[in-house]
């Protein structure tokens, strides 16, 4: 058993310093961790806009019978609604070689583009002979408990069941279905998400360590709330940066706000201000 885990602990291990070295041996070829920012911005109307029957024929897409409610016992918690997931099974090694699960946590979007656009996945797969798995937030894309997400927020009752708990908890469920319908007892799970997914696989490897072996997350604010971190904590860390590149490059931007505020208040002055700054 302690060999087990030494052997599971040096993997990680592998993981986290292979992608070191990749970031500084290739620095035009950093894999990416979060979505493109074009899938970002996207305006949620347009959400059906592509679709998984675009992507490869690699990755298959599945919809997993979910419950709605993970720690209530109301009459609505018995409820479920079909979550969708993705998986790439090309890299996989198989259950019998323990080959890991890289498990990518949606965030608040579709998972259409995902499997393209999240390219440390497909990265990493083939070098670790990991099977891939990318799993849908409730209440966007196709897993919407309750028609469509607008009527859902709109309902005081429906609205409550969508929050990262209740999200997480939806991960737990649909990762042992999966290690169980792949026969993978044996392979270690490594949570990855970005922003506030990057938060939510932060967070599932605390509420579920016996799940998750690992979670890797990127620009992941997870401490970033009242009364834990400054309100101005954000603005200090650019300005750190900025500072540490170029002390003049700092004072001067730090200058510009009065005056940019000051032109703000004028007649035409925000009118000037897009001219100059061609927003």
């Amino acid at each position: 058993m302690k060999m087990n885990k030494l052997f599971l602990f040096q993997w990680l291990l592998l993981l986290i310093f292979t992608k070191t070295s990749l970031i500084f041996s290739k620095p035009h070829k950093i894999p990416r961790l979060t979505p493109l920012i074009e899938n970002i911005i996207q305006d949620h109307s347009n959400t059906f806009s592509s679709s998984t029957n675009d992507l490869p024929k690699e990755f298959e897409t599945y919809y997993y019978k979910q419950t709605l409610d993970h720690f209530n016992y109301g009459p609505k918690s018995y409820s479920t609604f079909k979550q969708r997931y993705i998986i790439s099974s090309k890299y996989w090694g198989g259950s019998n070689s323990s080959s890991p699960i890289f498990a990518y946590l949606g965030a608040e979007s579709s998972i259409d583009r995902d499997p393209l656009g999240v390219g440390f996945l497909t990265d990493f797969a083939p070098q670790f002979k990991a099977l891939l798995v990318y799993m849908e937030h409730r209440y966007y894309g196709e897993s919407t408990p309750f028609k469509t997400m607008e009527e859902a927020v709109n309902d005081e009752d429906t609205r409550g069941y969508f929050n990262s708990a209740q999200a997480i908890a939806d991960y737990a469920e649909l990762l042992l279905h999966i290690k169980e319908k792949y026969s993978a007892k044996n392979s270690p799970i490594i949570v990855i998400g970005g922003s506030y997914g990057g938060m939510l696989a932060s967070w599932f490897r605390m509420k579920y360590p016996h799940i998750a072996l690992g979670a890797l997350a990127s620009s992941a604010p997870i401490l970033y709330f009242d009364n834990i971190t400054p309100q101005n904590g954000y603005y200090s860390v650019v300005s750190r940066d900025f500072k540490e590149a170029s002390k003049s490059c700092y004072h001067t931007i730090r200058k510009s706000w009065a005056i940019i505020d000051k032109i703000a208040s004028r007649k035409s002055g925000l009118s000037y201000l897009s001219r100059k700054f061609k927003t």
